[in-house]
């Protein structure tokens, strides 16, 4: 029972803090401006993290590393602390769970970053009928923008209406079930 609990807690932290450096990633990918609520919260929550990583660690082809790596790692920790809290490591060599580790880390590392776009898509959505001016629809646009760009050169809209975070978010869930 306390086991459980302490996985939970260390779930919940070490997905919130992957979910803010995964964001931070996104962020930069795309050229969303950090001059707003959101890019402000994520660089202080994770700038603790990256800044000294930066030094070590280059950016890749305008990919910031040093916010995707503490990201995977942080899910590789998590991966490890779920294997030894349950008990998968009695007596088996380190070449038998080590890479099952690294590998459970990647796959959980894609999966947040796949409901991180789910979430963006549908906040973007409730935005644009409630709030189309709101401080974080711009950002927020930017993000997804790369995403549903190609869906809408095919999809036109419907009667003024845009399809295209719907079929983006369905294309999400599919990949989300081969995960």
């Amino acid at each position: 029972m306390i086991a459980a609990a302490g996985l939970f807690l260390l779930d919940a932290l070490l997905s919130f803090l992957t979910v803010a450096l995964l964001l931070r990633f996104f962020m930069q990918a795309c050229r969303v401006s950090f001059n707003n609520q959101l890019g402000t919260f994520v660089v202080e929550l994770s700038n603790w993290l990256v800044r000294p990583l930066r030094r070590a660690l280059p950016g890749f082809y305008g990919l910031d590393l040093a916010s995707l790596l503490p990201a995977y790692l942080l899910q590789v920790v998590y991966a490890g602390a779920v294997l030894l809290v349950r008990g998968g490591v009695d007596g088996a060599p380190v070449g038998v769970w080590l890479p099952l580790v690294f590998w459970y880390g990647l796959l959980a590392t894609l999966r947040l970053a796949i409901y991180l776009l789910i979430a963006a898509l549908l906040l973007q959505a409730v935005l644009s009928w409630i709030s189309p001016y709101s401080p974080i629809g711009q950002p927020l646009s930017q993000l997804t923008r790369p995403v549903l760009r190609p869906i809408q050169r095919v999809l036109p809209t419907i009667g003024g209406v845009d399809l295209s975070p719907l079929i983006a978010i369905v294309c999400a869930q599919l990949l989300l079930m081969f995960l």
